[in-house]
């Protein structure tokens, strides 16, 4: 038996219902994982308002870090004992103990505590594949300007530390000052309050004119037409997320008016879609991490029974970094 935390039906915080399920074996290609600490996501938040439809009862959750209990058939890169972390498709991970596929489970190393894995692996992998994979048709040097919105999330401060580290001129935007001095500790090199400032006006002044070769937002609805006023000729329009609601349909040709622009939609499931690409690109976070220059900011931390807080303080703007629901 475990503890999981489910949905009946879209809607409400109110809807999470914490409620005993029975875990089975794993099948071929699959592990069974204990979890030690879970992380919180805006996606997290899509699957129970519907945004992203789930079939019901659904438990949510899409990051976890724990220890394998049991190893299906196939599974040769895990055993049983393994200190292990994941971010993955199917949703379920606001539980204690679960059975999901092994492709896009990772063993942990041991310099890095499951409080810290379970934080990063969505959040780590999606910056990962922002700054290393998701790049305009002009590439990004050091020296370069690129926007990102929702700085001091917990996308944005691993991605302000690791554009940083590339030697990339991370312009950041947030919705306080508070926000944006987070930003801006963690290496942004310029921070916006968008909601006192024009940020379009702002970066164009920050780059002399010129704007910038990539703009990646989270945030979508709100942000979306002054961010293509952001870009230069060529600039690519990088949305990964609508926390603050779908982007209205829009028409190509005003991508041509202004400035022959790239526009594209990425998920990290594409990314990590095989266990080659997964491992290739958590290797690559645990040694940024390892190292360093990447730090992982848990600044708020639930019990798994106060799932419902975590969602309104998350759904109102009330955290920073990254948020874990502790067991």
């Amino acid at each position: 038996m475990s503890l999981a935390v489910q949905i009946r039906q879209h809607g409400g915080p109110e809807e999470l219902h914490l409620v005993d399920v029975t875990v089975g074996e794993p099948g071929p290609g699959e592990i069974r994982i204990r979890h030690h600490a879970i992380g919180l996501n805006f996606i997290d938040v899509y699957h129970r308002t519907g945004l992203y439809p789930l079939n019901m009862p659904a438990t949510i959750g899409m990051e976890a870090a724990g220890v394998v209990e049991a190893v299906g058939e196939g599974v040769t890169h895990l055993k049983v004992g393994d200190r292990a972390a994941y971010a993955s498709q199917p949703p379920g991970s606001y539980c204690e103990l679960r059975v999901l596929p092994a492709k896009c489970v990772c063993k942990l190393p041991d310099a890095i505590s499951f409080e810290t894995g379970a934080a990063m692996m969505l959040k780590g992998l999606t910056a990962q594949y922002l700054l290393k994979k998701t790049l305009p048709v002009q590439g990004l040097v050091a020296g370069d300007h690129v926007l990102f919105h929702a700085a001091a999330g917990g996308v944005g401060l691993i991605a302000s530390q690791w554009a940083k580290a590339l030697g990339l001129q991370l312009i950041g935007t947030a919705g306080t000052d508070a926000k944006c001095q987070l930003a801006l500790a963690n290496g942004a090199a310029h921070a916006i309050n968008y909601n006192t400032e024009d940020f379009a006006a702002r970066v164009k002044e920050i780059t002399g004119g010129q704007g910038v070769k990539v703009v990646y937002d989270s945030v979508g609805k709100d942000t979306w037409d002054k961010s293509l006023e952001c870009l230069r000729p060529f600039g690519l329009m990088a949305s990964f997320g609508n926390a603050s609601g779908p982007v209205p349909p829009f028409a190509p040709g005003s991508l041509g008016a202004k400035g022959s622009l790239y526009v594209t939609r990425q998920t990290l499931f594409t990314h990590i879609a095989t266990r080659e690409s997964t491992q290739a690109m958590a290797d690559d976070l645990f040694a940024v991490v390892a190292s360093g220059q990447v730090k992982i900011h848990i600044d708020q931390r639930y019990p798994l029974a106060e799932v419902q807080q975590a969602h309104r303080d998350l759904e109102g703007r009330k955290t920073t970094g990254c948020t874990i629901l502790t067991l």
